[in-house]
This record gives structure tokens, sequence and C-alpha cells, in this order.
């Protein structure tokens, strides 16, 4: 598995992830290729060399239109759509473009599809994200890691204004994702590069356990007085499995009809839950209870509380971060001779991969077969080949 962490050392914006990906040896030829294939989008191209405190890094830098009118997310949407990019690209794109009309239709209380960019809605801002998006996908990247997210303060100018640092776009986007408060004065997150990071992103916080490969590094705009302003991008391969950062969300109920809990771990798995269970305790006075636990990802953690006071008798909840380590899996549909089946392919530290059919597909072949269930999942199992 080919995987990258992105090290945010003075922060990170589209034009610092696009320059590390130059440096880890994204062609510029293929890249500027890729990019002109985007209907009527006229731009330049700068790319440099630059020394950061010492350290050799990529800066790059688009060169926009001057005088450019603000587009409007139903615009840049048809304008990624109607090109000729690839179609993961093109997904990747427009996957970043529609978090970042959320996010401003939710910041400006307007409608998604009436959202009007400024900043990101200019000419550079499509170029980087798409950018960032040809990268990811040409360098054969599988899962990216960040690291916790730098925010600086003071007051920064924009389209709307004065905003105060970190913007409200960035910090909306950030959401669910570790940041470090610092002093340092400036905008450190762009929204285009809190936007990037949010949709690339797997896990965020630790560094992963990886085989380092390449390294690549994409300098900032700006100087910071007690930091280099880089993005470094390390490139490598997964030693076996990944780790991620998890949030558990737990909560003690006592006076609840036990009927509805089957309610309740439903609408959570439907909202993201990664696994929701319920164990019995006693609570004081000896009271039977039930221990509700909900493991997820850090940004999901409103919407999953916000279940749990609607759905359960509970008046608070408990969160804590916690670590995982987790086997790489895909999932594949393979053709037996039952029919086709849905499994879980893992890959075992030492390389091994080993197969999990999807209960549901095994239920119903072993109804329609008539088949003992655990006789069906052995053969399937032991007849996978790699």
């Amino acid at each position: 598995m080919r995987m990258a962490y992105g090290d945010l050392i003075g922060g990170i914006s589209g034009d610092m992830f696009v320059a590390a990906l130059l440096d880890l040896g994204l062609s510029l030829e293929v890249l500027n290729r890729e990019l002109r294939k985007i209907p009527t989008l006229k731009f330049e191209l700068n790319v440099a060399k630059k020394t950061v405190h010492s350290i050799a890094a990529t800066h790059f830098q688009v060169k926009p239109p001057s005088n450019e009118a603000p587009r409007s997310w139903k615009q840049i949407r048809q304008l990624l759509e109607t090109s000729e990019l690839a179609q993961e690209v093109k997904e990747t794109s427009v996957k970043i473009f529609h978090r970042l009309a959320e996010t401003e239709g939710k910041i400006h209380d307007v409608p998604t599809e009436e959202v009007h960019f400024h900043e990101v809605g200019a000419t550079d801002s499509i170029v980087d994200i798409v950018a960032a998006a040809v990268g990811f996908h040409e360098l054969k990247i599988d899962a990216v890691h960040f690291s916790k997210v730098p925010l600086g303060r003071g007051l920064t100018r924009s389209g709307h204004g004065p905003l105060p640092v970190p913007g409200p776009a960035t910090l909306e986007l950030l959401k669910g994702i570790p940041v470090q408060w610092t002093a340092l004065e400036g905008e450190t997150v762009t929204p285009t590069g809190a936007a990037i990071m949010s949709v690339l992103g797997t896990s965020f916080g630790e560094q992963p356990s990886m085989i380092v490969e390449k390294i690549g590094y994409g300098a900032g705009q700006k100087e910071w007085p007690d930091r280099p302003n880089l993005f470094r991008l390390v490139l490598g391969a997964s030693i076996g499995w990944r780790q991620e950062e998890m949030l558990v969300i737990e909560t003690n109920i006592d006076d609840m009809n036990p009927q509805f809990f089957e309610h309740v771990m439903d609408r959570l798995f439907e909202a993201g839950a990664r696994d929701v269970f319920f164990s019995p305790i006693q609570m004081k006075k000896n009271r039977p209870a039930v221990l509700v636990r909900v493991i997820a990802e850090p940004r999901d953690r409103d919407r999953l509380a916000r279940i749990l006071f609607e759905e359960t008798t509970t008046i608070g909840l408990r969160y804590h971060s916690v670590g995982r380590i987790i086997l790489n899996r895909t999932e594949a549909t393979i053709k037996t001779r039952f029919g086709d089946v849905k499994v879980k392919i893992f890959q075992e530290p030492g390389g091994e991969k080993r197969i999990s059919p999807e209960y549901d597909d095994l239920k119903r072949i072993a109804i329609k077969k008539k088949i003992p269930l655990n006789v069906l999942r052995d053969e399937i199992v032991k007849s996978f080949k790699d």
C-alpha cells in the first residue's frame, strides 16, 4: 500500500501541497498537460527551487488572468465535469470543491448550490485543487495521513472584507481535525489547503508506521520567525498496518426502554460510526444500566452526539481520543461456484492476504442453496487465491 504523510511544519495551502507533490517527483509536463484539459481556463505555471532555512524546497505559483469575476459552485462543477480530465481526478476535484461550497454556504447562510466563491473560485485555486488531485492519482497514493495543524492568529483580507485568522471557512473545514494554536501572526492554513486535507486525509495527528521512500518539500509565500514555512510530504509504503486517530463517545443509561437500543445503533451506523456496542453495567444504588460506546472519526463527533441526545435519555456524554492500528484492507467482489460474493481482503504484516466474506452475501446464498453457512464460508475462504 502506497501512503504519504503530510507534515505541516509551517502550515498548508493549495500551492504548498502541489509544490510538495512536484518535489516528490510529479512531472511538471504531465501536470501541465492534464490541467490544459480544463476548458476555457487560462493560466501560467511558475515552478522554481527555493531555499527555506537552508532546506531546498519547491515553490509553485499560478498566474491567472487579471480582473476575474467570481465563479459559482455550479459554474466550477460544470467546468470540471465537462473537462477531459480522468474520471478519478474529476471526482476528487469535485469532492474538494463541494466541501468548500458546503462550508461557504453554512457560514453565509446560503444554499450550497447558490454559493459564489471569491478567492477559492479564482483560476489559481481551481488549478491548485485539480493539480492536487492529479498528483494524488499520478503518484498512486492510496492514503494520506496528516500531522496536527498549526494555526496562526490576527486578521486577513478577503473578498468579504477583513476576517479573523484562522478564517471562518478554514476553521469550519478543520472540524474534527486536531489543531495546535500558535503565536504566529498570519494565516498558516488557507481554505484550499484545509479542503484538500479534509477530503484526502485518512487520519490526523500521529505519524503513520511506514517505510520512507521519498520526501518532498513545498515552500509557502510568507516567512515565519520561529519555523520554516514548509509543507513536507513523505512518500512510502505501509509496513502491513496503518494507524488512525479515533474518538470514543460513551454514556451510561439506566432509564430507557431497551427495545429502543436497536434503533439507536442503526442511526449511529448510518451517520458514520465505525462501531457501536452496548455493555451491561451496575450504576449507583446498584441500578442495572447499559454502557453505550461509539467509536468514530473525530470529524463525526457532533453529528453522532446529536443522535445520542435525540434518541436516548442521556443528558451527558464522555469522549476521548484513542489511537488504533488496523491491517490494510480492500473490498472486492469475487466469483465463486455459488455466485458473486463481496469480501474484505486483509494484508497480514508478513505480506500474506486473507479474506472475510460479507455475512449478508453468505446468508443469502446459504438460504438459496440450502448449504450450512459455516460450510459455505470455509469453502470460499479456502478457495481464495491472491
